[in-house]
C-alpha cells in the first residue's frame, strides 16, 4: 500500500471530527493500531519474508479502516495517516518480545478503559473490533514454521486471545 502524500494526510486529517477524547487518550487511540501490528508480528518468531508479509497484511487491515461506519475508526486512520514520523525507524521489533507484547495488551487494556468512559458504546465496539481484525489479518498473513504449516500459530493464537480479552471482546 503506498503511502498517501501530504495533500492527502491533510485531506483525511480535515475530515476528522473533533473528539471528546483528551488528548494523551486520543495518541494512544491512535498509536494502538501500529503497536498491534508489531505485537501481532513478535508473536510467532518468523523468516523475513513471512514478517514482510506479516506487516504488510497489518497496513492493509489498518487502512480498511477507512470504510467502517464508525466516525470513531475512521479519524483514527485518518490521523494515522496525517501522522509523520521522518525521523522513525524504517522498521520496528521489540527487543524484548514478551515485554513489548505485554505492554501491547496493557495498553489494548487501556484503550478499552478509555473508550468506555469517553466514547459512543457503537464507536467503542467498532473500535475494539477493528483493532482485533488487524491483529487477525496480521497472524493469519503468513503460514508458521514451514509451508503446509497451520496459518496461526498456537503462539499466535495466544496472543489473540490475549488482545481479546484485553480488549473486553471475549
Amino acid at each position: 500500500m503506498p503511502s498517501p502524500s501530504a495533500s492527502e494526510r491533510r485531506r483525511f486529517a480535515e475530515r476528522a471530527p473533533a473528539s471528546p477524547i483528551p488528548a494523551a487518550q486520543w495518541t494512544l487511540l491512535v498509536r494502538l493500531p501500529g503497536s498491534v501490528v508489531i505485537a501481532a508480528t513478535s508473536a510467532q518468531h518468523d523468516s523475513p519474508g513471512r514478517t514482510v508479509a506479516e506487516g504488510l497484511a497489518g497496513l492493509a487491515a489498518i487502512a480498511a479502516g477507512r470504510a467502517s461506519d464508525s466516525d470513531l475508526v475512521r479519524a483514527v486512520v485518518a490521523a494515522v495517516y496525517a501522522e509523520t514520523d521522518e525521523d522513525g525507524p524504517d522498521a520496528e521489533e521489540f527487543t524484548d518480545r514478551d515485554a513489548g507484547i505485554a505492554a501491547v495488551l496493557a495498553a489494548s487494556r487501556e484503550a478499552a478503559r478509555v473508550l468506555a468512559e469517553h466514547a459512543d458504546p457503537a464507536d467503542s465496539a467498532a473500535y475494539r473490533q477493528w483493532i482485533q481484525a488487524i491483529a487477525a489479518k496480521v497472524c493469519a498473513a503468513a503460514r508458521s514454521g514451514h509451508f503446509a504449516g497451520p496459518r496461526v500459530s498456537a503462539d499466535e493464537r495466544r496472543f489473540l486471545t490475549g488482545l481479546g480479552a484485553a480488549l473486553g471482546l471475549v
